[in-house]
C-alpha cells in the first residue's frame, strides 16, 4: 500500500527539552504526523514524551542506534517496544540485527543503520575501514535483508543502490535531506526531498531546515508538497 506523502515526513526533534518539543508539535499540527527522538531530547524526558506522541496518534522514529551485547540488546528492543513506537534504530551489524529482530514483538519495526551521513571515505579510513562508504553500505544491506530487518537508514546518495539490494519489502529511511538553498551543516551527503524520493527513499528525516525554520509548518507542508509532486511523477 503506497504510503501517504505526510506520512513519509519525520520531523527530527533535535531539542534540549520536552517543552520545546511540545512547543514545535504544536506550532506544525496536523501538517506533520510522524516524528524523531533522538539522543538530546531521549536523555531529557524524550522516552516518556514518546508514549504521549504515539498516544495522540502520532508516530514515533525512536533513533537510539543500540549496538552491544546480544542479549542486551534484545532486552533493550522488548523495553522500546512497549512504548509503541514505529522504528527503532540499531548498528548494522549481523550480531546487533538478528537479537533486535528476534526480540521486537508487536508493531515495532527495526531499521538497521548502515553509514552515518556524516561520514565520508576519509573517516571510514580513520576509523580502520578499508573499504569505501558504498562497499560498506551495500554489505551491510545484504545482511540485514538475510536476518529480516525491517528497513534501512542510509543516505540518500545511496538509496537507489540500496533498493536494489533490499528489494521493495524493506522501508529506507534517508537522513541527510536538505531542501534546495539550505545548509548542510555537519551532514556530507545530502539530497533535496524530491531527488531523494526519486532514489527510491520511502521515509526521509528533515531536521534543521524545518525546526530552525521562522515558520516551522510552512516549511514542513512545502516538503510534503515536494514529496507528493515526486510520487505522482512515479505513478
Amino acid at each position: 500500500m503506497p504510503i501517504a506523502p505526510r506520512e513519509r515526513l519525520i520531523v527530527a526533534l533535535d531539542l534540549s527539552s520536552v517543552e520545546a518539543a511540545e512547543a514545535l508539535v504544536v506550532r506544525l499540527g496536523d501538517a506533520v504526523s510522524f516524528y524523531k527522538i533522538g539522543y538530546q531530547i531521549a536523555y531529557a524526558g524524550g522516552l516518556s514524551y514518546a508514549q504521549k506522541l504515539t498516544g495522540a496518534g502520532k508516530q514515533v522514529f525512536l533513533d537510539l542506534k543500540l549496538h552491544d551485547i546480544g542479549n542486551t540488546v534484545a532486552q533493550g528492543v522488548k523495553s522500546v517496544a512497549a512504548l509503541g513506537v514505529t522504528f527503532l534504530t540499531v548498528h548494522a551489524y549481523p550480531q546487533t540485527m538478528q537479537a533486535a529482530v528476534e526480540a521486537r514483538g508487536g508493531a515495532l519495526r527495526i531499521l538497521g543503520v548502515t553509514v552515518l551521513t556524516s561520514y565520508d571515505e576519509n573517516d571510514l579510513k580513520a576509523a580502520g575501514y578499508e573499504t569505501s562508504v558504498e562497499a560498506l553500505v551495500a554489505r551491510r544491506a545484504e545482511q540485514a535483508r538475510a536476518l529480516g530487518v525491517d528497513g534501512l537508514v542510509c543516505s540518500p546518495e545511496e538509496a537507489a543502490n540500496v533498493r536494489a539490494i533490499a528489494g521493495a519489502g524493506m522501508a529506507l529511511v534517508t537522513p541527510g535531506i536538505r531542501p534546495t538553498g539550505a545548509e548542510a551543516g555537519d551532514q556530507k551527503r545530502i539530497m533535496t526531498p524530491a531527488a531523494a524520493i526519486a532514489a527510491g527513499a520511502d521515509y526521509l528525516v528533515v531536521g534543521r531546515p524545518i525546526v530552525a525554520a521562522s515558520d516551522p509548518r510552512a516549511a514542513a507542508e512545502a516538503i510534503v508538497a515536494e514529496i507528493a509532486q515526486q510520487a505522482r511523477k512515479e505513478t
